[in-house]
């Protein structure tokens, strides 16, 4: 795909038509991580007439930088370490459990935000299509996966904007399939692989899932 991409609606759906397969089955949820994930995602749902929801993952982020990828944990107690992080860093348990404490009070948060009172979307049995607007070193969509083995998927499908190379080989070893429409070398950034990169709120991810939860509600009335 030509880059930089123009927005995150833009990769949805150029994503949705490499995942036309998937189109107008009752088996099939998207679920976006949020935030950035959600407009992606959102596009996908759409054009191939799926239930949407989000999984919520946090990254959990170096003591004094938090921008470094420690590991990430998800809802159900999952945590994945980047080990070679931690020893660098020399981390010990005690650390990694305080800065899981803190981040699960953040991902309790957004659920309670982005559902409100909605349930969940079904997923034993189901085909889980998991999106972000891209990845880098992994951590946050590998616990994502983690998550959703546990939940008993038929199949996980991995789809995002851009990653590295060798990213998108160690997800094709988690996950059952992996769409990513480009993976420049160098990587450097996400936000630096799309024209519009703009930050997704809280008030804009709740919408988005509200409008999609109606439309799905509409359409089966």
């Amino acid at each position: 795909m030509k880059l930089p991409i123009k927005d995150r609606a833009a990769a949805g759906r150029e994503l949705a038509r490499a995942l036309r397969a998937y189109a107008g089955r009752d088996d099939v949820v998207v679920l976006a991580l949020p935030r950035g994930g959600v407009p992606v995602a959102y596009e996908i749902a759409r054009q191939l007439d799926a239930d949407l929801d989000v999984l919520i993952v946090r990254k959990l982020g170096a003591p004094g930088q938090r921008e470094l990828a420690v590991g990430a944990i998800a809802s159900g107690g999952v945590r994945v370490l980047n080990e070679d992080i931690v020893a660098a860093l020399g981390l010990s348990g005690a650390d990694i459990d305080a800065l899981a404490r803190d981040e699960m009070r953040e991902l309790e948060r957004r659920g309670r935000l982005y559902r409100g009172d909605r349930p969940h979307a079904a997923i034993e049995g189901r085909t889980v299509i998991l999106v972000d607007d891209g990845i880098a070193t992994g951590a946050t969509i590998r616990a994502g996966i983690s998550a959703l083995r546990k939940m008993k998927p038929a199949r996980i499908v991995v789809a995002v904007g851009v990653a590295p190379a060798d990213t998108v080989r160690t997800l094709e070893r988690d996950a059952d399939e992996v769409a990513c429409l480009a993976t420049p070398e160098p990587f450097w950034a996400v936000g630096r692989w799309y024209g519009v990169f703009d930050q997704v709120g809280d008030e804009e991810v709740k919408d988005t899932l509200s409008a999609a939860w109606k439309q799905r509600r509409g359409a089966a009335e």
